[in-house]
This record gives C-alpha cells, structure tokens and sequence, in this order.
C-alpha cells in the first residue's frame, strides 16, 4: 500500500492539447507541464479539465506517461482514474502507478446512481488494489452521485485513502470534508471551485485543483504562496483576480472549453476542446477581453 501522502498547496488540472485531427498533441502538452512547473504548481493530469471523457484509453496513458517524464520528480504529479466500472478505474491505476505518479485520483461513477455503500465498496476495492495513495473526487453536477461526509469519514479509515477533492462548489460541502481532516490528520482536502481556493486555505484546505491555473499559473500560484507566507491578505488580493477570471470566463462556455480556448488565445498550440462545443470570433473577443483585463498575457 502507499504512504499517506503530504502533497500540498496548487496542482493544476492541466488541458490535454489536442492536434488539428484531435489526436494528443505530446509536445504541446511538455509545454504546458513545463509553464506550471516554472510557476510553482504541481500537476494533476487527466481530469475534468483534461478532457478524460472524451480521450481514448491510449491517450489517457499517453498523458500520465508524457507527464510524468516531463515532471521528472520536480513537482508532484496526481493521474486520475475514475471509470463507470469498479475493474475499469484499477486498471487505469494499475498502469498509472506503474508510470511513476505520486497518487491518484477517483471520481466517482457517472451516469449510473449508487448508493453509499456502493460508493464505499468502489472505493475501498480500488485503494486495495493499488500500491500508491488514492485521492477520492466528488463532482457531483457532472457525476450524478455524491461523497456524503460521512461516507468520506468512513473511507478515509482506509491506509491507502489520503484525502479527498471536493468540487461540489459550495462552502458547505467543503466544510464537511474539512470536518473529517480535523479528527482524521492523515486525510487532506484539496478545493476544487477556483472561486473558494483562498477560503480553503484559511479553513484548512492542504491545496487546491485548480483549472484556471491553465490561464493564470501564476496568480493561481500567488493565492497560496502568500497564504503559506503567512500573509493572508495578498493572498486574498491573489483571489480576488482568480475569482474576476472565474467570473467572466466561465459566462463564456463550460469549464473546459473555455479554459483551453483561454490557453489558446494566449498563444499556446492547446487546439480545441474534443468534444462537441462551438467557440466562434464573438467568444474570442469576449476572452480576450477578459485576459485582456486582467492582464494575463505575459
């Protein structure tokens, strides 16, 4: 079984750049991993904000085995490997921890309703089964099932389950989670609501998932080293830009599509999003505008 883990503080929840035929592009993904490498921020590769539903089982080992070597050790590297079936997610984790991450992450099933211990049976099998730390993953408007607390409780008694990324979105669901790191110091909650990175820290959040660190690494960044310093109030100034960002993007498109169009208007060969979305000039100018703003073209 692996470690509990001690992985803290910004790790990004990287695009996956996509080609003009929409296969990976590996270069264009060293690229991104060196930016938030530069800017402090560890990985977490294959998420939401990587496109995992949309990429071919190929691909999802392509971005792990590409992440992991470009990281090369410098900053911690998170796989996720949520799957529909219980077989499918230890697969995944399998070839994952064999590809050197330092944990991995399990969203819950999607499209078909479970209940909660079906939730604790899924879990449980999958941390048995792996030789490296497991992060649960609760997003439940895109998942349809929910990590109630108390079944988090029950999952973090686990030796090989560390910690939990809540991207439910709301203050409440957070602090249930962070209930549990209270009386269980070996289980970490990572916020995953770029809006509530700064009040995650202060409640005792031990990092952030963040998707906008893809357009803004280094303000992304600035919210927790300032907050690390001991200097909460450039931390909260660092959120207050991050929440600007949030706010107008996400008017734009969803998360991803918008996040990786973001990336790609400032320069970056990231390509379009691989599933079905249109972003056409008028969302361009509407981005642009907002990076314009917050002047993140650097």
């Amino acid at each position: 079984m692996g470690s509990k883990s001690s992985i803290e503080g910004v790790l990004t929840a990287v695009v996956t750049p996509m080609d003009q035929n929409y296969g990976f592009n590996e270069l264009g993904f060293r690229e991104q991993i060196e930016r938030q490498i530069i800017a402090g921020n560890g990985i977490f590769c294959g998420g939401t904000n990587g496109e995992f539903f949309a990429l071919t089982e190929a691909e999802k080992c392509a971005v792990v085995d590409v992440a992991v070597d470009q990281a090369a050790k410098r900053v911690p590297v998170v796989g996720h490997v949520g799957e529909i079936a219980t077989t499918q997610s230890i697969r995944a984790g399998r070839y994952v921890a064999a590809a050197g991450v330092d944990a991995v992450a399990v969203i819950t099933p999607y499209f078909v309703p479970l209940s909660q211990q079906e939730l604790v049976a899924h879990f449980s099998a999958i941390a048995d089964a792996l030789e490296v730390p497991v992060y649960l993953y609760n997003i439940p408007a895109r998942t349809g099932n929910t990590i109630e607390p108390a079944t988090a409780a029950q999952l973090a008694s686990h030796p090989n389950i560390v910690g939990i990324k809540d991207s439910a979105g709301s203050y409440e669901s957070l602090q249930g989670f962070l209930a549990i790191a209270k009386d269980c110091h070996d289980f970490s909650v990572f916020n995953g609501p770029d809006h509530l990175i700064h009040q995650g820290f202060l409640d005792g959040c031990a990092g952030c998932v963040s998707g906008l660190a893809n357009v803004a690494p280094r303000e992304v960044q600035a919210v927790w080293s300032h907050f690390h310093a001991g200097d909460v109030v450039a931390s909260e100034q660092a959120q207050k830009t991050v929440s600007r960002l949030r706010e107008q993007l996400y008017k734009v498109a969803f998360a991803p599509a918008a996040v990786k169009r973001a990336v790609r208007l400032l320069g970056y060969p990231v390509g379009d999003s691989k599933y079905p979305t249109q972003i056409g000039p008028q969302q361009d100018a509407q981005i642009s505008a907002i990076l314009a703003e917050l002047n993140l073209r650097y």
